[in-house]
């Protein structure tokens, strides 16, 4: 059985959407990659950090799914890291209302000996040192290092994301990021702009559009899934990130062709994610309704055509 470390926020959202308002609920990036990678079968890792205000039935939920806590550190002076959100009509712009670091602003990932010689890493959006740490902490090089990273990082670490990206073999970032990044309007001129920095594959979300995958000369598209309403999209990207990541370690393959079937993974998990607030469509995932859902994803993909 693979083994993966994801590294992220395990946390607490506010969000306001159209459809209504959250107090206080279960968020974080380590928590969706978490959620999401736990339908595969593998033995996976959070490394985090929370405060003593962070129930234990949150914590509990992870271990029921799996998802090993040995590597959260509980800081029980503490309060959890934690973010306020609301969405505007168009569910693809959103303003912060609130960002309170707490524990986070400390943060020193520590990975558990038992996972220090795992193939599969996921850096969830973190400051990009904090990413290298763990990396520095494996004791061999892993066989596949995906980074999640965002514009925030672009505007304050820019030199530290450099050198992190210069380490990663799978960069996921969204299409504004990868224009922020490399200065190209041009998507595939911003693929092989990245891919010069070091990570071979570069996967560009596009939300309610897809996910781009690029390796080389290599271009493969996936379409985002036609819902008749989307919720929150808070943690549609980790999401997409944890089915990505997940699908390759449970299946130990990766090579491009694998990695588009990753791609179509990531886009379903993260589709279910989206019909709920945060973490409650994840929580309850039967694997019967993904099945279903990927064979849409199928049909909507899938057609013959006889050239003239």
């Amino acid at each position: 059985m693979s083994k993966l470390v994801i590294v992220g926020t395990v946390a607490f959202d506010a969000i306001e959407t159209p459809f209504g308002k959250t107090d206080k609920i279960l968020g974080g990036a380590a928590t969706f990659i978490g959620l999401a990678a736990s339908q595969f079968d593998i033995d996976s890792v959070a490394v985090s950090v929370v405060g003593g205000d962070f129930p234990q039935d949150y914590l509990d939920l992870l271990q029921n799914k799996s998802i090993d806590i040995s590597g959260v550190e509980i800081v029980k002076e503490g309060k959890t890291f934690f973010w306020s959100g609301r969405y505007h009509n168009d569910m693809n712009t959103r303003d912060t209302l609130a960002t309170e670091l707490n524990t986070l602003a400390d943060f020193n990932p520590v990975v558990p000996e038992n996972y220090k010689n795992a193939d599969y890493v996921m850096l969830g959006n973190l400051h990009p040192l904090v990413q290298l740490s763990v990396l520095e902490q494996m004791e061999n090089k892993p066989k596949l290092v995906v980074l999640d990273t965002m514009n925030f990082w672009m505007d304050n670490a820019l030199e530290d994301l450099h050198k992190v990206i210069n380490k990663v073999d799978v960069i996921t970032i969204n299409d504004e990021e990868a224009r922020q990044l490399t200065g190209e309007y041009s998507l595939v001129v911003a693929a092989r702009k990245i891919h010069d920095m070091g990570p071979k594959y570069v996967v560009i979300k596009k939300g309610e559009h897809g996910a781009l995958l690029f390796h080389n000369d290599n271009v493969f598209y996936a379409p985002a899934l036609p819902l008749e309403e989307v919720f929150d999209p808070t943690g549609a990207g980790d999401t997409f990130a944890g089915g990505f990541i997940g699908f390759l370690a449970k299946t130990d393959n990766i090579t491009f062709e694998n990695m588009k079937k990753a791609v179509i993974y990531g886009s379903t998990l993260a589709s279910f994610c989206v019909e709920k607030f945060g973490t409650e469509r994840m929580q309850n995932l039967e694997k019967n309704l993904i099945n279903k859902r990927l064979q849409e994803f199928k049909q909507l993909t899938q057609f013959d055509i006889e050239l003239a």
